[in-house]
């Protein structure tokens, strides 16, 4: 089986079975059906019950540390922004809800959709937020994703939550962003995961340097070794661990209330308009097709699988919603754009 997303088996047509309640696949790591189809996941969620009442606890404090830091800097919060569909709703949150000064921060990896960057500019625009591109080299860019389609560079664990393109790319976009955030004393670093993203666990916490050094090594090595290239300038160096000062994470939507229509809506008043090109599980990035590709067929499951199963269990995504997009296929023009930018044609 080929590494880099060409195969002629279309790896959607093995026959899978899912949970009968969310969408997980039995081959996904650790998942196990009982009779009745349903899986050990949605069983622990069953016995576990509903967390609204941490999430609303979650959320008052994320209020109060909003309140603590409101004005103290040039800015309150950076704020990772696509353009995508969730993060454009995260900068609603941040200006009007939170009342914070946002500076939103694009990463450019070479294959933003062109709408999205349309998006991108109308909600800043409408929000009046400043707004950054972060453009690496795209040399660089390119041999780190073709050595993530390739190798085997990251944690089978990580791999269940993201696929290795994408993974390899969000290190180069988190550290990217923390580095400017350590650099401009900004005191939260804000993601727009969704909430079948980022669990409530993961939704508002102190980084700390350890941690971060962890992190940061468990990426940086494997894609150094894989590409022959110096990363150090897009990771945190030296001077950054010094300084001992480390922002909150922050992904609002794991504590908000969430209702995708409710989004589309608000997002759609500040100009947002859903782009062509792109995959049934974004609204920002071409290179998705691709990424997804090479994940389903290396490990036999979906990328988004985990996701949108946890999605469905919290009542925000049908079964059947879930299982449509598991299944759409990839734009096959799509994906032959980014491979041929790749240099993989």
């Amino acid at each position: 089986m080929r590494r880099d997303g060409k195969s002629g088996t279309d790896a959607r047509k093995v026959s899978l079975i899912r949970c009968q309640k969310c969408v997980l696949p039995i081959s996904f790591p650790g998942v196990s059906l009982d009779e009745q189809g349903v899986c050990n996941h949605c069983r622990e969620r069953d016995r576990k019950g509903s967390d609204e009442g941490a999430r609303r606890q979650v959320r008052e404090r994320f209020e109060q540390l909003a309140g603590e830091v409101r004005g103290r800097q040039t800015y309150d919060c950076l704020a990772a922004y696509s353009g995508g569909k969730d993060s454009s709703y995260t900068l609603y949150l941040l200006r009007v809800r939170f009342g914070l000064n946002v500076l939103a921060v694009t990463f450019d990896n070479g294959f933003l959709a062109p709408h999205a960057v349309v998006n991108a500019e109308r909600v800043v625009r409408r929000l009046r937020i400043d707004h950054l591109i972060y453009r690496p080299r795209f040399d660089v860019l390119r041999k780190v994703f073709v050595a993530a389609a390739r190798e085997d560079l990251f944690s089978k664990k990580t791999l269940e939550r993201a696929s290795s393109v994408c993974t390899a790319c969000m290190s180069f976009a988190k550290f990217g962003f923390m580095r400017l955030a350590v650099e401009r004393q900004i005191p939260f670093v804000v993601y727009g995961w969704s909430p079948g993203q980022a669990p409530l666990t993961a939704a508002l916490f102190r980084h700390n340097g350890p941690l971060l050094r962890r992190m940061q090594d468990a990426v940086k090595g494997p894609l150094e070794g894989a590409t022959g290239e110096d990363l150090s300038p897009y990771f945190l160096e030296e001077g950054h661990f010094a300084t001992g000062e480390w922002p909150y994470n922050v992904s609002p939507l794991g504590f908000m209330d969430y209702d995708e229509e409710q989004v589309l809506s608000v997002i759609g008043s500040l100009g947002w308009e859903r782009p062509s090109g792109v995959d049934a599980n974004s609204t920002n990035c071409l290179l998705n097709s691709f990424s997804n590709q090479v994940h389903l067929e290396r490990l036999g499951f979906h990328p988004y699988a985990l996701e949108l199963a946890n999605l469905v269990r919290e009542g925000i995504l049908s079964r059947d919603e879930a299982v449509a997009r598991l299944e759409a296929p990839e734009d096959p023009e799509t994906v032959i754009t980014v491979r041929k930018r790749l240099g993989l044609d």
